[in-house]
């Protein structure tokens, strides 16, 4: 897929086509550009910004359209009326998909559309567009309407389609407790998307919610699905944000920290000398959860095993959401009493195992399978609940290992847990 990015230059790095061609490696795409400003800004202020000649522009879109088969056009910062003509004139007529972010202020206080430019952008691009992402306070400067309450959302999406916008999405609103929501109005009717709010501020997060949207919409997407798929991508993109200047944190398009951390300690157990050793018959998982997780699909595992293969490991699967459901069980129900314990790894049972982690100072605690009730063995998942509950009931602190010694047709087991994936691997290196 090929989507060009039509927009301001960032040297952060954080929005603009940058921001962009970032979110496109993530989602596997080829990202063209035609850049319309060169601004000067980090994740603390916004130093200046100068335009690029118009004819610069127009040479730009031709260089990219007479080559390229595109698949969807985003729109940024455009800046000044020039700028908005010098667009216009190339993608008039265009059947190609535009998503049009109206990009007015940056988060560091920068003027990225001058007020002069207001009504051209108004006259000649939203007409263009196939969809247009205004935050609250874009809408507003857009369509003239005071967004004071949820209601004022169709009021002023109503005013942005009588300018020919087809589809619009008012981002960001924040009028329902706790969460951060979307406004879709498509066909004359309104609906809103609400997800969890995450309460800090990031850089770059309008820019990569309408490039998400673009690739979804340009894999046939419905305008739906296209935006739930832009909002998750979007809030995985700033869960994950780093805060890597002096200032605001920086979008990290597409980087599932969970994912990274899991599979560097998977690779980082396998190197360990002698861990073949330490796998049961029934193999070895390893996972790591979301924070608060609510299921076992919010824990990250192998879809299949870790496998020993001779004196080596192998993982025979993938990582994926809900890939486990044992070592995932055996985290959540550590969570509901110890909620910073979000890593978990089973190994082979084995006393002088025990006492070695024991010497190594972890704390241990177990549980008898032989006590179980017929109700939760006869329940699927419910044993490793059940167990570990029984095992943590009477501690105050959480444990660095459970353990059992297995019952009929049960294989004795030892699970070890850490707050991230990396100390799991630490408490096992020092038996080792």
């Amino acid at each position: 897929m090929n989507i060009l990015s039509i927009g301001g230059s960032d040297p952060s790095s954080g929005a603009g086509v940058q921001g962009d061609v970032r979110a496109a490696s993530a989602l596997g795409v080829n990202c063209f550009s035609a850049i319309t400003a060169i601004t000067s800004q980090n994740s603390a202020k916004f130093l200046g910004v100068e335009p690029v000649s118009p004819k610069t522009i127009e040479m730009q879109i031709d260089a990219i359209l007479s080559d390229f088969k595109i698949d969807a056009i985003t729109i940024g910062m455009v800046y000044d009326s020039d700028t908005i003509r010098a667009i216009h004139s190339k993608l008039r007529g265009e059947k190609i998909p535009i998503i049009l972010d109206p990009v007015i202020e940056s988060t560091t206080g920068g003027v990225l559309l001058k007020k002069s430019a207001l009504e051209p952008f108004r006259k000649l691009l939203i007409p263009l567009c196939h969809a247009i992402t205004p935050n609250v306070s874009e809408a507003e400067a857009l369509s003239g309407v005071r967004i004071a309450k949820e209601s004022d959302l169709a009021r002023a999406a109503r005013k942005l389609s009588s300018l020919g916008a087809k589809k619009i999405v008012i981002t960001g609103h924040k009028f329902a407790k706790n969460k951060i929501s979307d406004f879709i109005f498509e066909n004359k009717k309104g609906r809103t998307i609400s997800g969890d709010r995450i309460n800090y501020e990031t850089h770059g997060s309008g820019c990569t919610f309408s490039f998400a949207l673009a690739y979804a919409v340009a894999s046939k997407n419905t305008f739906d699905g296209a935006v739930k798929f832009a909002k998750h991508f979007t809030y995985q993109s700033i869960e994950n944000s780093q805060k890597s200047g002096r200032g605001v944190k920086i979008t990290n398009p597409g980087h599932d920290r969970i994912r990274k951390d899991l599979s560097s300690a998977i690779a980082e157990f396998g190197n360990l000398r002698d861990s073949y050793g330490l796998i049961p018959e029934c193999q070895t998982n390893f996972v790591y959860s979301k924070q608060d997780p609510k299921s076992v699909s919010d824990v990250l595992g192998v879809s299949g095993r870790i496998v020993k293969a001779g004196r080596r490991l192998v993982v025979a699967g993938d990582l994926e959401y809900g890939g486990s459901k044992h070592v995932a069980t055996a985290v959540l129900t550590m969570q509901k009493k110890f909620p910073k314990i979000r890593a978990a790894i089973n190994i082979k049972y084995d006393q002088n195992t025990v006492e070695k982690l024991q010497r190594a100072k972890n704390k241990i605690s177990s549980y008898d399978r032989t006590d179980e009730p017929a109700s939760t063995k006869n329940k699927e998942n419910s044993s490793i609940s059940w167990g570990v509950e029984r095992a943590i009931r009477n501690l105050r602190s959480a444990p660095d290992a459970i353990y059992h010694t297995g019952d009929i047709g049960k294989e004795p087991m030892i699970i070890v847990f850490g707050k991230n994936p990396k100390q799991v691997v630490a408490k096992i290196s020092k038996i080792l």
